[in-house]
């Protein structure tokens, strides 16, 4: 008898893969999303996952590259990339629908070619005078500019390597396709299989290559975790699309650090890059507001904590902004520390201009938001508060103060309320050790 066949099934909401169907994906949850590969894909999928066999070396014979980078011409970007856009990198935008994923990059094309760049903008999702009344909006019409509407990536590719294009940009990769595999556009092998050919095309022949992704209800990119591995860069875009602020964060960089991000303000004539950064995200000054700075990566910026106490049946903890389980900590110390009955109010926290707070320094401004709101008292709206709160009371230092309170002079503030005590000068310090303190200053 001939030997049976094996089977290979595969989740076409993650890429999970097991060697039978399966009603439930274990990895994502996804129910019915099991498909069997046929021949041409497990082929494809097998040429994908090859390892390299290269000799290994010692690491005092390897010689080191030298990266060439290209400035896109906006800071913000260049930003988050580390520096500039990598020559033959490949760099992945995820993003949900509206947030501004195809302006940012028409308009980076746009710089792009106004400087010597020949740039190739493929849509597979919109015409060609859709995409021409964005531009006249954006102001992003260039002669080295050049649209493709195609969905076929054969098409692509001839068009790429005929006309010596120095950047492409994929709008999106979700939608395209290629005639060698039977699976439909948007699958998981067309979608592994097109990164891994888009790859091998930007780096044998130096082109910069940027792919916009859809992303899941969960807010990951759609698809395989394969296609975040394969590429350079990734890159999600966040902000409300009813809202201005937006906000770029880079989750993975091989040629720079994933600590920045690039800021604008989304206007009618496109994407603002958002210089002034203190009328961005300070609001007028009342009872339950207080001032803090945070780092994110190099830049410092100034947020305005808002809190709102009150007394319920049922008191309820929300946080926007910030983690709900340090709030949770921080109810915890002021009412223990400071006697605060707080376990008979609602509490609810929020940080002003949408902008996530992951670090600890904003710990002293919550908890001075938070008694200001109980007491009905104003803070004075040039204080900044500083501080990360432990589990016994105490106020514990924060990294970078110096670049904090730089940036607290630059705005105009004249006090500030830290952790230890600091040579800095242009602005008044108040030293904090314990949570108590801080109720007296107040």
């Amino acid at each position: 008898m001939a030997k049976k066949k094996s089977s290979l099934y595969e989740c076409q909401a993650c890429g999970n893969q097991q060697i039978r169907y399966l009603g439930k994906c274990p990895e994502c949850g996804a129910f019915n999303s099991y498909l069997e590969l046929n021949e041409t894909q497990i082929e494809v999928l097998k040429q994908t996952s090859k390892t390299n066999t290269n000799k290994a070396i010692s690491i005092k014979e390897v010689l080191v590259e030298q990266i060439d980078r290209f400035s896109t011409y906006d800071k913000e970007l260049d930003l988050v990339l580390g520096g500039g856009l990598v020559v033959g990198s490949l760099v992945l935008l995820g993003g949900s629908p509206g947030v501004g994923k195809s302006t940012l990059l028409l308009k980076t094309a746009a710089n792009l070619a106004k400087n010597g760049k020949k740039v190739l903008y493929v849509s597979a999702e919109e015409s060609k005078s859709q995409i021409k009344l964005r531009a006249n909006r954006l102001s992003a019409n260039e002669d080295d500019l050049f649209l493709l509407t195609e969905l076929c990536f054969e098409n692509i590719k001839n068009e790429l390597l005929n006309n010596n294009y120095d950047v492409l940009i994929i709008d999106s990769i979700q939608t395209i396709y290629s005639e060698n595999i039977s699976s439909c556009a948007g699958s998981i092998t067309q979608v592994r299989e097109l990164t891994f050919e888009l790859m091998k095309l930007s780096k044998s022949n130096n082109i910069s290559t940027f792919i916009i992704g859809h992303i899941t209800k969960e807010g990951s990119i759609a698809g395989p975790r394969v296609l975040e591995h394969m590429v350079d860069v990734v890159l999600y875009f966040e902000g409300d699309a009813s809202k201005e602020l937006r906000i770029l964060r880079g989750f993975k960089n091989r040629f720079g650090s994933t600590s920045e991000i690039g800021i604008w303000q989304m206007s009618e004539s496109g994407l603002i890059s958002a210089n002034n950064l203190k009328t961005r995200f300070l609001g007028k000054n009342h009872a339950g507001s207080a001032l803090t700075i945070i780092l994110e990566g190099s830049r410092a910026i100034t947020l305005e904590v808002q809190a709102l106490v009150c007394e319920s049946t049922y008191p309820k903890r929300s946080a926007t902004g910030f983690d709900k389980n340090r709030l949770d900590m921080i109810l915890a110390l002021l009412e223990r520390k400071l006697e605060i009955p707080l376990a008979r109010y609602d509490v609810f926290i929020n940080i002003s201009g949408g902008i996530k707070v992951s670090e600890t320094a904003a710990d002293l401004a919550v908890a001075a938001a938070i008694i200001s709101s109980f007491k009905n008292r104003v803070l004075s709206n040039e204080s900044v508060f500083i501080g990360e709160l432990s589990l016994n009371g105490g106020i514990c230092e924060v990294f970078s103060l110096d670049i904090r309170l730089n940036e607290a002079k630059n705005q105009g503030f004249k006090n500030a309320i830290i952790p230890n005590k600091s040579n800095f000068k242009g602005i008044k310090c108040f030293v904090a050790n314990e949570l108590a303190q801080v109720l007296e200053w107040m």
